[in-house]
């Protein structure tokens, strides 16, 4: 039960495909939201590799040097963000990024975050 100043958020309504997972319609996408997803370094990591790849791409594209279930975690931040998007193909969940949302709503903010990101491991890395 959420208690009287918590709000429940808005999401899309799955289809009927019990394996449909809500999404956040693009109206409710919040920017604190985005940032608070954009924090975690994997995250981060996951979302630079999906840019790159201008193409959705499968969980198991992704090894991450965590457990299944934390990898499970973080992609449900990033689509309970508003982030990416994910999908079910077949025994695969796919994921995207939901860049024309994204851009729409905060230009030009993925991609200076990700320019960002990419300054910062360059420099650490030499330093």
């Amino acid at each position: 039960m959420r208690g009287p100043y918590e709000v429940e958020p808005a999401v899309t309504v799955p289809a009927a495909d019990s394996r449909a997972l809500p999404h956040p319609v693009r109206e409710e996408i919040r920017l604190e939201g985005i940032l608070h997803a954009l924090s975690d370094p994997l995250r981060l990591q996951i979302v630079s590799r999906l840019a790159e790849a201008g193409r959705e791409l499968s969980c198991s594209c992704f090894d991450l040097p965590v457990s299944k279930s934390t990898t499970t975690h973080h992609f449900r931040v990033l689509r309970e963000a508003g982030v990416v998007r994910q999908v079910y193909r077949g025994t695969a969940k796919m994921n995207d990024l939901r860049r024309d949302d994204l851009d729409t709503l905060f230009p030009g903010l993925i991609d200076s975050v990700l320019d960002a990101a990419a300054r910062q491991a360059a420099r650490t890395a030499t330093g």
